[in-house]
Parts: structure tokens; C-alpha cells; sequence
């Protein structure tokens, strides 16, 4: 597999203090002969007050040398360059810490999420993006000297009372950053819900983030906000509730329509973020993601020359 190929990745997951827990899915991801795995820098107790845990850290990268894929990483989900003014340099400590960390383990890419605000007027909300806009800026100098990509992860609201960038919101703000290693994590299924939400077209806001997009997250939902009070997960599937994290093909995203209209930068990684509790359906997962793959459109192509494949 060349660079300028697409790559099937996935997130395996760890939940407590010990890195020994991580093995499990590492030995996964090799028997599935993925070409990345996401490593949940998040849970796994690498940062301490803005500071890095080394012998954590180093604990981890004994356990994920010597393999036989790449990686990437997904850096704490609360870091938020919308959140309030005072509280901005604490958020820049984190994602420094968090970048040094992927660099250390050797991952190409560095996935945050896009802010967040509450229910404010425009120009506020306004304002706050131009604060994101220059600490992104910032980070992505950072994160080229340790060479890593920060990819900025569209993601959803549970209501309309918050805010947050959809697709196409999340592009233009790129396009206006304008920096080689500040690039977007195109999440397909929370553009799904966010479009919902919002009464955008699902399409055109995947259309608008694609190209800006070398880092993709693939799991399925139903597209429908969590506005139901629910007892279990269960009960969030029977309904088609919210963020699910399904295997591909269990919901209702359109996936032929999705890559029909996403035209993504050439190496882009397919990482999937399967909810562990459908960690026995990952084998037809990943296949069903390598189709997806298959089927990719490149961002430089012509009309004439899609690169598709006819799955």
C-alpha cells in the first residue's frame, strides 16, 4: 500500500490506569490486518495537570512498538478552543502535552474535537471561532515541529440551545486557518445527527468537509439527536438514538451516497470507532469499511476519472 492509498484503521479501547488492558485490541487489530489503530490517549491516563505521565507513556510505547500497523491518535475529547477566554492557555497546555504524546508513539495524526458553545448570539459565537481559528493556528505550528497532523473532529450537539460547527462550517473556518497540519477529522455519522438536528443537507455538508478531511471516522447511526430519556443503551437502539457507534450497514447513513459525494485527499485514513459493546460484528466491520474504502474519490481527480470502483 503506497502513501497516496487509502488506509483502513481502527480504535481499540482502554478504560483503566494499567496499559496491559490495551493489548487485547492491539492483538485484534493485527489478527484483522488493519493498517492503523487509534490509540485513546483520553482514557488512558497520559496527562497529569497539562503535564505529561511518562512512565505511563512509556509503559504504553512498549506495548505498541514492533507492530505491524501505524497510528494515529485521538487526544482529550474536552479540549475546547470555544470554550471561555480565561480558560484558553489551560486547553493549549493539554494539546501541546497531547501532541508530544503522538509524537512519541510515532502517530501521523492528532484527532480534537471542534468547539462548543452555548446559546448566544452570532457575533459572540462569531468571536469564540476567531479564538479557535488562532489557537488551532498555533497548534498546527506546534504539531508540525513534532510531525504530527491535527485533524479537528466535526461533532454534535444534543439540542439546539448549544452550537457547534457543522461540516461546512468546520471547512470554511479550515480554509481560513490555511495551515498544512491543521486539517479536519470528517466524523460521517455526527454529520449525520448535526445535519438532522440542524435541518441541514447531510450531503452537501459532507461534500464541504471532505476535502479537508485525511482522517475519517466510520461507524453507523440512525441520524435521529438523543431527545428521548432512555434507562439503557439498549433502549437508545431500539429507539435509533443518538451517537451509537454501530457497525457499518446497521443504521441508516447512506454510505454509496456519502462516498459518491466525498472527494478526499489522497492517503486518507477509514478509521472506525466501533461502541465495544459490538466488538464481535469488528470482522465484518472492517470489511464492510475496506468496501467503503475501495470506493474512495479523490479531491484532485476529474469528473472523468473518479478512481471509484463499482461495489
Amino acid at each position: 500500500m503506497t502513501a497516496s492509498n487509502p488506509k483502513v484503521g481502527i480504535s481499540t479501547w482502554a478504560d483503566f490506569y494499567d496499559p496491559t488492558e490495551f493489548i487485547p485490541g492491539l492483538e485484534d487489530a493485527e489478527y484483522l490486518k488493519v493498517d492503523m489503530v487509534e490509540i485513546p490517549a483520553f482514557t488512558m491516563d497520559l496527562i497529569v495537570n497539562g503535564q505529561i505521565n511518562k512512565s505511563q507513556l512509556q509503559r504504553l510505547k512498549e506495548i505498541t512498538r514492533k507492530r505491524p500497523f501505524g497510528y494515529t491518535v485521538h487526544g482529550p475529547t474536552a479540549i475546547d478552543f470555544m470554550d471561555d477566554q480565561w480558560r484558553l492557555d489551560l486547553h493549549e497546555t493539554v494539546l501541546k502535552a497531547s501532541i508530544e504524546i503522538a509524537a512519541e508513539l510515532g502517530a501521523v495524526h492528532h484527532v480534537l474535537h471542534c468547539g462548543k458553545v452555548g446559546d448566544e448570539p452570532m457575533p459572540a459565537i462569531d468571536a469564540r471561532f476567531a479564538r479557535q481559528r488562532e489557537r488551532l493556528a498555533r497548534a498546527g505550528d506546534f504539531a508540525r515541529e513534532h510531525g504530527v497532523v491535527l485533524t479537528v473532529e466535526n461533532v454534535w450537539t444534543y439540542n439546539r440551545s448549544r452550537y457547534t460547527a457543522l461540516p461546512f462550517r468546520l471547512a470554511q473556518e479550515l480554509a481560513l486557518i490555511d495551515h498544512d497540519h491543521v486539517r479536519a477529522c470528517l466524523d460521517v455519522s455526527h454529520a449525520y445527527i448535526n445535519a438532522t438536528l440542524h435541518g441541514a443537507d447531510f450531503l452537501d455538508e459532507i461534500a464541504a468537509l471532505a476535502p479537508f478531511a485525511p482522517h475519517l471516522h466510520i461507524h453507523d447511526s440512525f441520524g435521529r439527536p438523543k431527545d428521548i430519556s432512555t434507562f439503557a443503551v439498549a433502549e437508545d437502539l431500539a429507539f435509533g438514538l443518538g451517537d451509537l457507534h454501530l457497525p457499518v450497514g446497521w443504521g441508516s447513513i447512506p454510505w454509496r451516497d456519502v462516498m459518491a459525494r466525498a472527494r478526499l485527499p489522497r492517503g486518507t485514513i477509514f478509521n472506525i470507532e466501533l461502541n465495544k459493546r459490538y466488538w464481535g460484528e469488528v470482522g465484518p466491520c472492517v470489511a464492510a469499511t475496506r468496501e467503503l474504502a475501495n470506493q474512495i474519490r479523490y479531491a484532485d481527480e476529474t469528473d472523468n476519472d473518479t478512481g471509484a470502483s463499482s461495489v
